[in-house]
Parts: structure tokens; C-alpha cells; sequence
């Protein structure tokens, strides 16, 4: 009986496939040409390059879709996962990351208890943060008393210039323990240039402190003393391709020093860390470290290395500060959380979220908790850990990928035509490009060609800062080199919005509705973001039959600013009547760009919003004009 109805479902299973191989049958294949034409009618005659194609900040464009033939030729077509040049990952078993923590050490007792505590919350990789402490063996063996090196993953950042002293004093630690040498797992974050690029200091001793180190750590195949912490970069507001092109001549730079001392490539690569930073473009990071892994491959290639496994790049990823904001925080969770998502579909080797409140104090048991959870989320509850390169042969991904990994191979090359990753940081080339990029960014923000929600965009109306000031990182120019200017974007709208906050008066704004029922609404609503975004009070109003009884009403709110909201037919009657009845008692405003601009102004009508104003330069006018000082 059993077997046949295990017959009767193969037959059965044979016609439902037999069926749906008919099916496609029926319907012919479509060329691209066809869908082009397609498209073309359907723009009514529009420009198609101009509608629906993306020029990006990378420098290539984007096309609205992508079709197998767009495959041809590109690297993914004989790549496969765990095989040079990696562009699908350093596994093929699994797609698992190492969750990352850090911990500021002051004390050692702490800090382990708090290690101990956390590895068993979903933790199982660690960063100590050493810089403000005096390290000694006693030292050593309390912070890492009850924790196995070999079951998870131990890294550490100390002061600059106590890197050997420091690795002496872990290594012999180490070695008394009995501890596999081979199974330990982890960092120390050596990188002179990162601190050029923070505080403007040349150092001189690379070659010799990291051949010490390489050696120092020889018997520990998998612990990295070398770190390339280009989120450094990302943290400054760079392009992707800028982060992805420096990291690279930033990591040659240090391999070629390294050789040329006499060094073999083979005992060098392994011991390089890369450290990205992930910010909210969610395809263009997957395709990031994918070409990251693809471009880092071919170089250390062409210094003859490729030993099995020895030309994979290890990455750890944190998701940016560049983009947090002070207020609405809680919208920090939903970006780190895109960016989290980039980065293990990437194929990461460890990351660490940045809890939501880094950028106004330091980390509590709440945001450390939810940091650690949007991962374990991510593992446990999505099982991203699982698939092997899960973006592998999208269409759209991979072409992304190779006209990334393009246009950063290209800044690559620049920077080596130019001497180097090195001269190029000493005379401030870098730092300036990077800079110029985020004051760009800075801008578009302020003319909202780029939202950040919260900010400039849809803010909480009634939220106060509650005293909270940034706490984000910031670089000082300590010597003669320039230095990066890491300003989050959203640092100058609420520099605004607190000097507003801390005035005597919180100025309130009140909303003239008059007219066109669909026109003032709208602009009653794009006014009341517009200016909540200072932090004034607005007061909206459903709409008033004539000027005379919205300009009373106004002036009864005893409102700082009025603004008129009507339709731009309409104001060539509407403003200059409120303008007049308001008599100057409160700032006048007209929502929009009228065709009657130049007659409103003459009539002494000086302030218009509309989608192409400067916000944070009418806003900070505004502060001016109400006397609340910067």
C-alpha cells in the first residue's frame, strides 16, 4: 500500500512539473529592447537616462533594471565562496560573524565581570579598550580571569606607543596559560596612520613596532596586529568608494613597508585587520565588502601570495556614527539596523553595532543590550548567518559590485600614482577630499537633497534634549599634519535647535490657512516640519475665511512668526493684505515660491520656505532675527 502511494505522488509530482514547464511555454521571451521600448512609451515621451537613471555619489550610474545578460563578463560568473579572489566570501559553510562588544577598561575586575556578563548574553567577541590604564601581568590575568581565548574572540586598543609593551605582557600571559596558540582568536589595533589622520602626528617607527609585533605574535596564526580602521573615513562622512578605494592604499601601503624591511608577503597578510564602517546605502555596502574582498584579493596577489587562505581579507564592520542623531534617537535603532543587515550580507567576519545613544553619552545596560540584540536578531531570528553570499548572482548586486569595486580601484591607482597612501595623508590630500565630501553632504542636508528623519525632516514637534550634548568623536589637530573634521551630519541642525532650546523664549509659529483647501494644507504641514525643525512651537490651523480674521487670530497666539499657507494664485491677494495686518508684530512668512515674488518683496515681504530653501540657513536667520544667539 505504501508503495503505491509513494508512486502515485512521484507521477504526481511529474505532471505538476510537466505542467508548469508548459506553462512558461506559453509565454515567449522578452528582449531588453522590448522592455526599453516598453518604457519608453510609458514615459509619454520623458527622458528615460534623465527619469530612471541613478548617477550616484560613487561616480557610475544606476539603471532601473538589470537582466542575466547584464552577468556577462562580470567576476561572479567562475567565483565561488572560499575560493580566491573571494568575492563570495571566506566560507563556504556558513555565512557567521562574531558579535562584537566593547569594553572600556578602567579596571580590571570590572571590565571582566562585565565580559563574563555579556559572553553570556549572545557576546562572543570582545574589544578592550586599554588606553587609560597601566597594563602588567597582574593586570592581564585579572581582566581575562575565567574567559577562553580560543572560544571566542579577544581584541584590544591600547595607547599609542605601549603596542609592544602591551602584546609582550598578553603573549607571555598566553603562553603560561597552556592556551592552544594555534585556536586564539582576536586583535590589537596598531595603526599609526588613524592617529595622523585624528590628531595631525607623524610617527616614524611603523616598520620597526610592526615587525616586532609580527613577530611577537608569530606563534598565533590567528591573532592580527596590523588594523586598517577606515571607518574612520566612514565616521568622517566619505563616499563609499572613497572608504573602500583609501582602505586599500592604506592596507598596500602598510604591506609594501612591511616587505620592503624584509618581511615575506605570506607572514604579513594574515596579520592585517580591516575595520569598515556601514552606512545607511543598503545595497551599495553589500556590494561593498564584496568588492573589498575582491580588490584586497588581487593585491596581495600580485606580492605572490596565494596560499590557500592567505589572501582573504578579515573584516570587521561597525555601523556608522556619521548619520546618529541627538534627538529622535530611537530612529538610530532603525538605520544601525539597515546597516547591520548590509554588512552580514556582505559577509563579515565580526561586527559591532553602535549602540543608539553614542552620540550624546556613553553606552548603558539598555543600548548595549539592544545592540547585542539587533545582531542576535539577525542570527537567531532572520538566520543570516546561514546562506553563503545570499546576494550572489543578483543581477542588480553584482553589477553594483563591479562598478564599485571600478570606480574605488580607480582612486586606488590615484593614490599610488601620487606616491602613496602616506604622502598623501602627510600633505593632507586625503583628509581634504574626505572633508570637502562631508561639507557636501553637510549641504544637502541643509537643502534636503538628503533626509535624515527626525532632523531636517518629519522632527518630534514637543522633544527636548534634556540637556544632552554630543559625545561623538571629534579629531584635534595635535601636530602639523590636517586632520579629518568628523562632524555628524545632523550636528549643525541641532546646534540650532539647542541654542533654541536654551533661549528665554521658545518662539511660536502660527499657520495663516487661507484659500485653496488642498494647497494651504500642504503648506501648512510642509511649514509646521519646516520650522519645528529649530525646535519652535507651531500652532496649526484648519483654515480662515478671511485674511482680517487670521491675522487677529494670530496676533491673539501672540505668535513670533506667521505663516501665510495658501496657493501661489492666490497670494497676489492674500499676503500683502496679512502682511499689513500683522504690522509687524511678528515675522511674516509666505510658504512657497510664488510668480509674484518680486512684488512681495517689494512690498517688504522678505522671508519665503519652499522645497529648494536652505533650512538651516533660514532657520539659523530666523534665531538671529528672534535674537537667540548661536
Amino acid at each position: 500500500m505504501l508503495k503505491i502511494l509513494v508512486t502515485k505522488l512521484l507521477i504526481y509530482k511529474h505532471q505538476i512539473m510537466a505542467g508548469r514547464d508548459n506553462l512558461f511555454l506559453e509565454f515567449p521571451p522578452v528582449s531588453t529592447q522590448e522592455w526599453l521600448d516598453k518604457i519608453t512609451i510609458d514615459l509619454k515621451g520623458a527622458d528615460f537616462e534623465k527619469k530612471l537613471v541613478w548617477k550616484t555619489n560613487e561616480g557610475f550610474k544606476v539603471k532601473p533594471f538589470y537582466r542575466s545578460e547584464d552577468l556577462k563578463d562580470l567576476p561572479v560568473a567562475n567565483a565561488l565562496p572560499d575560493r580566491f579572489p573571494y568575492l563570495r566570501g571566506n566560507s563556504k559553510d556558513s555565512n557567521s560573524w562574531f558579535v562584537r562588544q566593547t569594553i572600556h577598561v578602567t579596571d580590571a575586575t570590572h571590565a571582566n565581570a562585565k565580559a563574563i556578563e555579556i559572553l553570556s548574553k549572545g557576546v562572543d567577541s570582545i574589544e578592550f579598550e586599554l588606553e587609560d590604564v597601566k597594563v602588567s601581568d597582574a593586570f592581564i590575568k585579572n581582566l581575562l580571569q575565567g574567559i577562553y581565548p580560543t572560544a571566542i574572540e579577544l581584541n584590544y586598543s591600547v595607547a599609542p606607543g605601549s603596542e609592544t609593551s602591551f602584546l609582550k605582557v598578553l603573549t607571555h600571559y598566553y603562553q603560561e596559560s597552556g592556551i592552544n596558540k594555534e585556536e586564539i582568536r582576536g586583535s590589537l589595533n596598531y595603526d599609526p596612520i588613524k592617529h595622523i589622520l585624528q590628531e595631525g602626528g607623524d610617527p616614524t617607527t611603523f616598520t620597526d613596532v610592526a615587525t616586532e609585533l609580527i613577530h611577537l605574535s608569530k606563534d598565533f596564526p590567528l591573532f592580527r596586529v596590523i588594523c586598517i580602521n577606515s571607518d574612520l573615513l566612514n565616521n568622517a562622512g566619505a563616499y563609499i568608494y572613497q572608504e573602500l578605494g583609501y582602505a586599500l592604499a592604506w592596507g598596500a601601503h602598510y604591506l609594501k613597508q612591511l616587505t620592503e624591511a624584509g618581511l615575506q608577503a605570506e607572514e604579513v597578510v594574515p596579520k592585517f585587520a580591516f575595520r569598515f564602517g556601514v552606512s545607511s546605502n543598503y545595497f551599495m555596502e553589500i556590494a561593498k565588502f564584496r568588492a573589498a574582498r575582491l580588490l584586497w584579493s588581487d593585491i596581495v596577489n600580485a606580492y605572490g601570495v596565494n596560499s590557500e587562505g592567505c589572501a582573504k581579507m578579515h573584516i570587521h564592520a561597525t555601523t556608522t556614527q556619521y548619520n546618529q542623531t541627538l534627538f529622535d534617537s530611537y530612529v538610530n535603532l532603525l538605520r544601525s539596523q539597515t546597516e547591520a543587515m548590509s554588512a552580514t550580507l556582505g559577509g563579515i567576519d565580526s561586527m559591532t553595532v553602535t549602540p543608539f545613544d553614542a552620540t550624546y553619552e556613553s553606552s548603558n545596560e539598555l543600548s548595549e543590550r539592544l545592540a547585542r540584540n539587533q545582531q542576535l536578531l539577525l542570527k537567531e531570528e532572520a538566520h543570516f548567518d546561514k546562506v553563503v553570499d545570499p546576494a550572489g548572482g543578483s543581477y542588480y548586486i553584482e553589477n553594483l559590485t563591479a562598478s564599485l569595486a571600478q570606480e574605488a580601484w580607480k582612486l586606488f591607482l590615484d593614490v599610488e600614482d601620487k606616491k602613496g597612501f602616506y604622502e598623501n595623508v602627510v600633505n593632507g590630500t586625503i583628509q581634504q577630499a574626505v572633508n570637502e565630501v562631508s561639507n557636501k553632504r553637510h549641504l544637502a542636508l541643509a537643502q534636503r537633497k538628503e533626509t535624515l528623519l527626525g532632523t531636517n525632516q518629519f522632527p518630534d514637534f514637543k522633544e527636548k534634549s534634556g540637556g544632552r550634548k554630543s559625545t561623538a568623536p571629534h579629531c584635534i589637530n595635535r601636530g602639523h599634519i590636517p586632520v579629518l573634521n568628523i562632524q555628524r551630519e545632523a550636528s549643525d541642525f541641532e546646534r540650532t535647535r539647542c541654542n533654541t532650546e536654551l533661549s528665554d523664549h521658545t518662539p511660536k509659529v502660527f499657520m495663516l490657512t487661507i484659500g485653496s483647501l488642498s494647497m494651504r494644507l500642504a503648506r501648512a504641514q510642509f511649514s509646521c516640519n519646516f520650522l519645528a525643525c529649530a525646535g519652535y512651537e507651531v500652532i496649526d490651523n484648519l483654515g480662515f475665511s478671511t485674511v482680517e480674521e487670521g491675522a487677529k487670530a494670530a496676533i491673539e497666539s501672540k505668535a513670533d512668526i506667521v505663516v501665510l499657507c495658501s496657493s501661489d494664485e492666490e497670494y497676489a491677494t492674500y499676503a500683502i493684505p496679512a502682511f499689513n495686518a500683522l504690522k509687524e508684530k511678528a515675522i511674516f512668512i509666505v510658504a512657497g515660491n510664488p510668480p509674484c515674488i518680486d512684488e512681495l518683496k517689494a512690498a517688504g515681504i522678505n522671508y519665503f520656505i519652499h522645497t529648494r530653501s536652505n533650512i538651516l540657513d533660514t532657520l539659523n536667520e530666523l534665531n538671529e532675527k528672534l535674537g537667540i544667539t548661536k
